[in-house]
């Protein structure tokens, strides 16, 4: 960790806990500053409070005083849940008080270089590919931030030769001042979280952050096909390395059917990929990018293309069964996620789907939909889909209890050749706490097939 002086002896105010707050009150008391944590959990059912307690670390539960910037506080570290409305962040912004995230924090005390990696799709892939790739070319990478593991804890223990290869939220970003990561990475903007920004345009900026305060000796990558990602990287002062799946390019990375090109030039074939679908391949080319420019060897690279089927529940490889390849994708929980998997298939799909019955429309599944040969419907939204896939002219459809029961019907309603695929288009909750619960009750049923 880096000798970091600047938080000694200062108060802190910790917001939230959860992971990232634990981790972040611990470092900052190893950094020698005054803590305090204000969680809204009562303290008997708060064992993470409790556990700073023990070392020493002032707690404050069930509750957020109104009178809590009071204290003197000289800078406030908020979960990234916490939105910028909440009447302590805003009063804490009122008086002039930094708030950041602990991304932040982590920036400031690593020796480690950080590769940051944001978008509103895609993040996961591509973090996790190029942690592979470096990985594999024998780099020394760490992986953190919104994948699941806090940035600051890595960030305390990681060396100099090491580089940190971070998945940032646009909730993480909007919580940074000096954080500059020396390859950033934009895949694509879309609509999200407007509950919590209010407006695409804030969205977008908090996203923009990434490469905000980079300079020439930093690299951005970004996704030249999305005019208004190319607008926003104009305003990078780092070098652009443009990416485009549309066909053969000069500079920065790009792809036709046969070939991934670098600065114009021929390195990979795609034949050689595993992991399927156009979205997939602005990961792809993200991620090797990316891993060109931390100068792993493009065998590296190539091994991983080769193996590499998918990060968990995003349309994950399980299995080849009798002929069929089946899909897990059940991180799917909104209808343009499935449109993508969708997309990604040439063969004839028999598409699992449903869940929690927020209203939505499905509508612009409907041109992707010439792709699925039968539908198997569970959850809330069962009849709603079952008539909208009649809509759209499938007749091979049936209503399951679950996605367990749906597994059956699939394979049972399925050919030699076809794609199993669960991508839901809607989220698990009125069925199971999380859609990693749901995804992983379906791989279970899935490698149960005889």
């Amino acid at each position: 960790m880096m000798e970091y002086e600047r938080l000694q002896a200062k108060k802190v105010l910790v917001l939230g806990l959860a992971k990232s707050g634990v981790a972040a009150a611990e470092l900052l008391h190893r950094l020698g500053a005054f803590v305090t944590v204000n969680d809204a959990k009562p303290f008997d059912a708060n064992s993470e409070a409790q556990e700073l307690l023990s070392k020493g670390i002032t707690v404050i539960c069930g509750r957020h005083p109104e009178d809590l910037l009071d204290e003197g506080f000289e800078l406030v570290v908020k979960n990234p849940g916490i939105p910028y409305t909440n009447p302590i962040v805003a009063d804490a912004i009122a008086k002039g008080l930094p708030v950041i995230t602990e991304i932040e924090l982590a920036y400031l005390v690593s020796e480690a270089p950080f590769i940051g990696i944001t978008g509103s799709n895609g993040k996961t892939t591509t973090t996790t590919l190029l942690f592979e790739m470096l990985k594999v070319g024998r780099l020394k990478p760490l992986i953190a931030g919104n994948i699941g593991t806090v940035a600051c804890g890595v960030a305390a223990e990681a060396k100099a030769d090491e580089v940190i290869v971070t998945e940032l939220s646009s909730f993480q970003l909007m919580g940074t001042r000096e954080f500059r990561p020396h390859i950033a990475i934009l895949t694509n903007l879309y609509e999200a979280h407007l509950d919590y920004h209010g407006t695409f345009e804030e969205y977008a900026e908090a996203k923009f952050g990434v490469t905000r305060n980079q300079t020439a000796d930093d690299y951005f990558i970004y996704n030249a096909d999305q005019e208004v990602v190319a607008k926003y990287a104009q305003k990078s002062k780092a070098k652009l390395i443009p990416f485009t799946t549309k066909g053969h390019a000069n500079e920065g990375i790009s792809a036709d059917k046969e070939n991934i090109y670098w600065q114009g030039d021929a390195i990979l074939k795609r034949d050689n990929i595993v992991l399927p679908g156009e979205h997939n391949l602005e990961n792809i080319l993200c991620a090797v990018a990316a891993a060109l420019l931390q100068q792993c060897p493009v065998e590296a690279i190539e091994e991983v293309l080769g193996t590499f089927a998918g990060v968990r529940h995003r349309t994950q490889f399980v299995r080849e069964w009798q002929g069929r390849k089946i899909y897990n994708d059940s991180k799917a929980t909104n209808v343009l996620a499935t449109k993508s998997a969708l997309a990604a298939f040439e063969q004839p799909i028999v598409l699992l789907a449903g869940g929690l019955d927020r209203g939505h429309s499905f509508e612009e599944l409907r041109k992707e939909m010439t792709r699925v040969k039968a539908v198997v419907a569970f959850g809330e939204t069962a009849l709603r889909f079952i008539e909208f896939a009649k809509s759209c002219g499938i007749t091979n459809i049936v209503r399951a209890i679950d996605v367990e029961d749906a597994v059956g019907y699939g394979a049972k309603m399925s050919e030699e050749g076809d794609i199993i695929l669960l991508s839901p288009a809607c989220a698990s909750w009125d069925q199971h706490a999380s859609f990693e619960i749901r995804g992983d009750l379906f791989i279970d049923r899935v490698m149960k097939l005889s």
